[in-house]
This record gives C-alpha cells, sequence and structure tokens, in this order.
C-alpha cells in the first residue's frame, strides 16, 4: 500500500525504479555529474581546511569523500571529530572568539538560526547560485527550504535527509500473521508479542521495541515521533511545538498526554535500564537480531546489508511512522475521532504525521576564516552534496547521511549494487516516498533558542521515565520552561521566526 502510494504522489518528474541501467538521461547516478567533469576543478594548492563534525552524526572519514576532493584540488582536509554532547557549545565558543580554530563544521539546522545572527556563519547563497554542479533543484524541497535557508538566505549546504521511520522484522510479522503497525496502540500490540520471545535462536529471550531514551542524547527526536500525530492533522503548516498565533507550548493538553503514556509504555517491552539506551546501542540489538521493531533514521536501511554488523539482511522492512485514530481539537482541548475534516490527509482512517527530526546533518562556513580557505571549504561542501558523490553516500550505513535527493529516488540500481535485494530497495525507498510525499510532514523546531527548548525537553522527559514526576507534573513543567524561554526572548519575536519555518506570513 505504502509503495503505491508513494507512486501515486512521488514528487513530480521522478520515476520509481527504473529497469534499465542508468545512463546519461538519469542525472546524478553516475560519475559523469561530478564536479571533475561538468566545470574545471578549483585548485587549491597549500590551502588547509579545518573541518570539525560529531562522529555519531556524519563519517566524513570513510576516506572516499576526503581523498576525492583532494586529489580533485590540492586542498587538505584537517579532520577533528567531537562528542555530540559538547559539540554545540565548542562551536559556539570558538566561533565568537577573534578567529576560527574550524573553518567548516557539520551542523544540525537547528543550530542555523543562532549561528547566523550571531553573524558566526558564511551566507552561502551567491555561491550555491553560481555552482551549477551543486544541481540545487535537485535536492527535495524539505531539505532545500527548511535545512538549508533563514531569512530567505542560504546558510547550509544539505548533506543528509533526516526523518524518522519504523523498521520491523519482516520474517517475524509474516510468521505471526501481523501487518506493520499502523497506529502507535498497534505498534505496543506487535511489541507486546515478541517481547520476551527468542529472536535470533540463541536461546535468550529478546525485546519488542528498542527505542533510544538516554539524556543528553537525541532522544527527545524520538518523543516528538510519537506525539506528532496527536498535534498535528492539518498538514505541514499546522505545528506541533507551540500554537502559531499565540506561541503557547503544545505541551499540556490530552493529545501530549496520551503521547507520553504509549511512550512510556514501550519501556515494558525494551532492553533492562531502556530509560539509559542510546542510539548506537539500540542499532546494534535491532541488527543483531535481538529486537522485533526500532524507530530511527534512514541509516537502518543500509546498515540491514551490512554483514560486517547486520545479522537480519534481508529480514527488514520499513513504514512511515505509526499514527493516531484521534488527533486534538486545539479550540475544545479535547481528543477528537479522526474523520475527512479532523484529518484531512489520514491513509486509512490513521493520521500519520512523519517527524523531520533534525532535519539532516548540513554543512556551514565560518565566516570569520581567510577569503581563500572560505573557497575551498563551500568547493568540499559542494563535492560532498553532489549526486554524484551524494547517491554514493548515501546507501551506505557508516556514512551517517540518508537520501535527500531527488535522484535518489530514480533509480534502484544504486543500492541494489549497495547490497539490497530489489524487494528490500522497493519497500525502503517506498516508505521514505511516502513520507517524504506526505503533506503532513512535521518540521523540526527551528527557532531562536532551539537548543535550550530541547535540552529543557529532554531534562523533564528524563524525570518523568524514571518516575520521579507525574504525566500532569511533566507537562506543566514543560509548559512552564518553555514560556520562560520564549519571554526572554521576545514572545512577539519568536512567533515571527516560528511562523516564517512553518510556510505562515507573520
Amino acid at each position: 500500500m505504502l509503495t503505491a502510494l508513494w507512486l501515486s504522489i512521488a514528487v513530480p518528474g521522478c520515476s520509481f525504479f527504473q529497469s534499465n541501467p542508468p545512463t546519461l538521461s538519469s542525472p546524478g547516478l553516475t560519475p559523469t555529474t561530478s564536479i571533475a567533469t561538468t566545470l574545471p576543478p578549483q585548485r587549491f594548492d597549500g590551502v588547509t581546511i579545518n573541518v570539525v563534525t560529531n562522529p555519531g552524526g556524519l563519517n566524513l572519514a570513510d576516506g572516499r569523500n576526503i581523498a576525492g576532493f583532494e586529489a580533485l584540488t590540492g586542498a587538505k582536509i584537517d579532520l577533528k571529530e567531537v562528542p555530540f554532547i559538547n559539540y554545540r557549545n565548542l562551536l559556539h565558543k570558538n566561533w565568537s572568539g577573534n578567529a576560527s580554530e574550524y573553518d567548516l563544521a557539520i551542523i544540525l539546522p537547528q543550530w542555523q538560526i543562532d549561528f547566523a545572527d550571531a553573524g558566526y556563519i558564511e551566507d552561502l547563497t551567491d555561491r550555491r547560485k553560481s555552482d551549477p554542479a551543486l544541481e540545487w533543484d535537485d535536492i527535495a524541497p524539505l531539505f532545500r527550504d527548511f535545512s538549508a535557508n533563514y531569512k530567505g538566505r542560504t546558510y547550509t549546504i544539505p548533506l543528509d535527509g533526516d526523518f524518522h521511520m519504523v523498521y520491523y522484522r519482516t520474517d517475524l510479522l509474516k510468521q505471526a500473521g501481523l501487518k506493520p503497525p499502523e497506529t502507535w496502540d498497534d505498534y505496543l500490540a506487535v511489541a507486546k508479542q515478541f517481547h520476551g520471545k527468542d529472536l535470533n535462536g540463541d536461546g535468550e529471550p529478546d525485546y519488542g521495541s528498542c527505542i533510544p531514551k538516554v539524556a543528553n542524547e537525541i532522544s527527545t527526536t524520538f518523543l516528538g515521533s510519537f506525539f506528532a500525530p496527536f498535534l498535528q492533522s492539518q498538514g505541514t503548516a499546522q505545528g506541533i511545538f507551540f500554537d502559531p498565533e499565540t506561541m503557547k507550548p503544545l505541551v499540556n493538553n490530552p493529545g501530549f498526554a496520551k503521547a507520553l503514556e504509549i511512550y512510556k509504555q514501550t519501556m515494558k517491552y525494551g532492553v533492562p535500564d531502556d530509560q539509559n539506551l542510546n542510539l548506537a546501542t539500540a542499532r546494534k540489538i535491532f541488527l543483531s537480531g535481538r529486537c522485533a521493531m526500532t524507530l530511527d533514521w534512514g541509516d537502518i536501511g543500509p546498515f540491514a546489508i551490512d554483514k560486517a554488523v547486520s545479522k537480519v539482511t534481508d529480514k527488514v522492512g520499513a513504514s512511515i511512522t505509526p499514527g493516531t485514530t484521534q488527533v486534538l481539537d486545539r479550540k475544545t482541548n479535547k481528543l477528537v475521532a479522526c474523520d475527512k475534516f479532523t484529518c484531512p490527509y489520514a491513509i486509512g482512517g490513521v493520521n500519520h504525521a512523519p517527524y523531520a527530526a533534525n532535519g539532516g546533518w548540513v554543512g556551514v562556513v565560518a565566516a570569520k576564516s581567510p577569503p581563500k580557505v572560505k573557497d575551498a571549504a563551500y568547493a568540499f561542501l559542494s563535492y560532498m552534496s553532489q549526486p554524484a558523490q551524494a547517491n554514493i553516500n548515501v546507501t551506505h550505513g557508516n556514512t551517517g547521511l540518508n537520501p535527500y535527493r531527488i535522484s535518489q529516488f530514480k533509480n534502484s540500481d544504486p543500492w541494489i549494487k549497495s547490497g539490497m535485494s530489489f524487494t528490500a530497495a522497493n519497500n525502503y525507498l517506498g516508505a521514505i516516498g511516502v513520507s517524504l510525499s506526505s503533506p503532513n510532514m512535521v518540521l523540526d523546531l527551528k527557532i531562536p533558542k532551539t537548543q535550550e527548548y530541547i535540552n529543557f525537553l529532554d531534562t523533564v522527559r528524563a524525570d518523568f521515565l524514571a518516575d520521579k514526576i507525574t504525566k500532569q507534573e511533566a507537562m506543566q513543567r514543560i509548559e512552564q520552561g518553555w514560556e520562560e524561554i520564549t519571554n526572554a526572548v521576545g514572545r512577539d519575536s519568536q512567533k515571527t521566526v516560528y511562523r516564517s519555518s512553518l510556510g505562515l506570513q507573520s
């Protein structure tokens, strides 16, 4: 059903899976579109680009991108990796000084606003407009418009496409006669069905659900996928974090409460000490065959076919994140049943709201770097994002990169060559396509002080899971904390930026 829907609503001009090998008429799928053959390469002999990234978010050290760029241009890439927990603060501290230790950084799109307003990162608008090799229009609108731009200017170059999907063991569900979960209640039922059973044949009881919940990582994004379908049903412009008319937080209502309940119930079917499960361990457990389902970005698809880390090759399916049959009526502050008015984009009576959690890693250039270094840093970002490199990057799990270009859906050959079966590629790209094409796609928060809002949410979330506070206390604390941040920044200015991020007029 998902594949059929994707075929009917796919991005215009994108055919699904061609049976013929890629040719010059299939742009972006062969090396013919690389910077080396479209434009004379710029030379940066003697220039060193100091690059910083988060090792858990993006792996530039796989050798191919760095070596290719260095050979092409004569530049040298000096790479440093910083743990995520320290990453944003390190960049702020470094770039707020008189000189930049880092010329290029891979960041989350949400950080773009604070860095741009502070003058820390370069406006890349003119560069990308004069860069045909970047093939800007090939980048899917979600990432081209939301992740890259601020106030009508381009400050980042997308390298990745992030949103959540559910991954499940196709063999287990088939044997049990079950369908992939359509609602979060379905997810709990499927998790319960397999929890405590031996799922990988080693004689040990395994787990129904593996969703990261550890504090100070990225666990708030997973909570977002639970409350998204309860809070947004009228399309992307509705948003899930604040009322766009008042900037009142949407965190103290029956929809958010129901999401918290379901989120906490997944712990019954998780690993021991589930509240401290991190992303890397969750992936390892799922790929080892010890978990029936997980919630993750696109990385699981390529990882599942990597036999060095996966025991579930050709046993993994992907689907749009589960939805709900009830949604919040913001006027009455009550949950109401889905119908053609309350859930106009429902699929089979279920309101799905796929969450673009983080929005995908992007590259930025430090504003205080020397001009020649800026040129080289931009050229490296362009090189990595161009289809010739990007369409290979997204097929390998160790890069941390997921599909974000339209051309990455034009032909299944790169995916099959990477080791996916045709069936697996069809399922994986089909689920991505349905999510990206959803008119009810949920955008991540992207306003000044975003990280402060998220950090506060994370602290309260962790206390709730640890039974230190009740559900009602959690909602009240989040509401109060978010209101304080909004008032400190300025309610009117925050409202203007928030509405703009949703595509609404001020």
